[in-house]
């Protein structure tokens, strides 16, 4: 059957010629990222990082020039995000190109050909910055990469949380959804590149304080101790007792060797919420956390720019709360 010219104009317009990308792409330009490659890999069923790595990614590209790459847990049934869905990360093989890799991630338990990639990037002398659930980023994997699995393996143990990042999953230090974190800088920390710029009481977690094993290993610097608040809000009283006495590690730099020989630097905290992210001082600390791995210390400025970028109405934290039906094309 012959179709009139204007008939298939209207085709043509009517349907898309190929499906958009399940990752989102944010394009480089002038500053201190100027010709870098930073890869965003999201996938946790709680904290919503499929809402805070995209804003984090256009900060990083709209301010200071980085190319990001943001990656999702998608359903390959309907092509939408969905945390809950553990075994597929589409876009990971751009790890190969990229100078920095952020990680939020909770307990997925991906398939060989696609852990391949994230193995070999942690292996590769990189740096790294792990949010949130990324000491406990991985779970149930078996053979080749089963090391990485929260519990680890001999000789790997705590695996990728802590040997990479530094602390795997320990406890809920504070009362998960009712006290806060108040970011407080390590004694002897104050003049540490990644703090310049950051004001006293700017660190701030709606999401809680994680407890983790003292000390921390020795190839760790704690940055920021993790103050318990009554409540969510920034300005709360700290709790009173034991929690805050020691307060917990919150924030650190380490290194990390794996069997290439090769050394990455790693930048690790245990806020990373999208909601933590309303907060200017959080936002600083984990911008300047990136630019520090990267070995970029000597060019973050007095106080670098954390500026939201569009509208940003981060869904508060729980288990099954991610929003249904979206496709990463939506978060651009």
């Amino acid at each position: 059957m012959r179709r009139s010219l204007p008939t298939l104009v209207a085709l043509l317009f009517a349907a898309p010629l190929f499906a958009a990308d399940p990752w989102l792409e944010f394009p480089g330009g002038d500053g201190v990222g100027k010709g870098k490659h930073v890869v965003l890999v999201s996938g946790d069923e709680e904290y919503r990082s499929e809402e805070a790595l995209p804003q984090l990614a256009k900060i990083l590209s709209t301010h200071h020039g980085f190319k990001c790459s943001v990656l999702f847990a998608i359903d390959p049934k309907t092509g939408t995000i969905d945390p809950n869905v553990n075994n597929n990360i589409p876009g990971l093989e751009k790890l190969a190109t990229a100078d920095l890799a952020v990680f939020a991630l909770r307990f997925r338990n991906l398939p060989d050909d696609q852990m391949k990639h994230v193995a070999d990037y942690i292996e590769s002398g990189k740096p790294m910055v792990g949010l949130r659930t990324a000491t406990h980023a991985f779970n149930g994997m078996k053979g080749t990469y089963a090391k990485y699995n929260t519990g680890g393996t001999k000789g790997y143990e705590g695996g990728f949380g802590k040997q990479v990042l530094g602390e795997t999953w320990v406890a809920h230090h504070g009362a998960h959804g009712r006290e806060g974190c108040r970011g407080i800088v390590a004694e002897g920390q104050e003049k540490n590149p990644i703090l310049k710029g950051i004001d006293a009481g700017s660190i701030f977690a709606t999401s809680d304080v994680y407890t983790v094993k003292l000390p921390l290993p020795g190839d760790c610097t704690p940055l920021v101790m993790g103050e318990v608040t009554e409540t969510l809000k920034p300005d709360s009283k700290a709790v009173a007792g034991k929690k805050n006495s020691p307060m917990m590690p919150v924030a650190w730099t380490k290194t990390y060797r794996g069997e290439s020989g090769k050394t990455s630097r790693v930048f690790t905290t245990t806020m990373g919420a999208a909601t933590d992210l309303e907060f200017e001082g959080t936002r600083r600390l984990i911008v300047n956390g990136g630019l520090w791995a990267l070995g970029l210390e000597d060019k973050i400025p007095a106080k670098t720019n954390v500026d939201l970028v569009g509208e940003y109405k981060p869904t508060m934290f729980k288990f099954n709360g991610a929003k249904k039906g979206v496709k990463p094309e939506d978060l651009k």
